[in-house]
């Protein structure tokens, strides 16, 4: 939620979060103006800190938002989608929605600071969008499938 505003509770989308790890010799606020120049603004930041394995700095950061504001954001992101990742994830949408029909994503962290969006397993932003299912006609698959065209 941004500036103290109550998100209306309309549209596809119900909440999205971001999140990612930030490694002892990354800049955490160059990552996330990297995150914010892709989805907008995204409210409040949690911030974890971690030790890793070898006793070095890890900072988890993860951005929640609702309503209007998480469609936005998603809307946001599929619009810097080059045609063909769109394309990508709409022939396997299946394959990022859990049981709950949430979708997932997983964005390449050092390909977005360059200015790319790449999906990754390793190191990622990680992104989940949960659905209005109410509000799909065909189920979560229909629903992204069509906000991914």
């Amino acid at each position: 939620m941004t500036c103290g505003r109550r998100p209306t509770l309309k549209g596809p989308i119900q909440s999205l979060e971001v999140s990612y790890l930030v490694h002892a010799t990354e800049d955490a606020q160059k990552i996330g103006s990297a995150v914010e120049s892709v989805f907008g603004p995204l409210g409040d930041v949690r911030v974890d800190e971690m030790e890793g394995h070898f006793g070095n700095a890890i900072v988890r950061v993860s951005r929640h938002i609702t309503g209007e504001d998480a469609g936005r954001a998603f809307a946001s992101l599929t619009s810097k989608m080059d045609s063909s990742l769109r394309q990508r994830l709409r022939s396997e949408v299946g394959e990022h929605l859990d049981e709950h029909s949430a979708f997932y994503l997983r964005l390449d962290k050092q390909r977005l600071l360059e200015g790319t969006l790449e999906l990754t397993e390793a190191d990622p932003i990680r992104v989940r969008v949960r659905p209005r299912l109410y509000t799909a006609k065909g189920g979560a698959s229909s629903l992204f499938a069509g906000l991914l065209s």
